[in-house]
């Protein structure tokens, strides 16, 4: 196992993880708020 404390592998590109990260918590963040926008429009329309 490399000894390297922490620092991660070189070869890997954290900031690009780091936006991937961002971008998919606020897609999923939006997402669920519009399902249930989308659940209560239902409910209030078809009921």
């Amino acid at each position: 196992m490399a000894d390297n404390h922490g620092a991660g592998h070189p070869a890997m590109d954290y900031a690009e993880h780091e936006r991937t990260y961002k971008m998919f918590i606020g897609m999923a963040k939006w997402g669920t708020i519009l399902m249930v926008g989308l659940m209560v429009f239902m409910a209030v329309t078809l009921l």
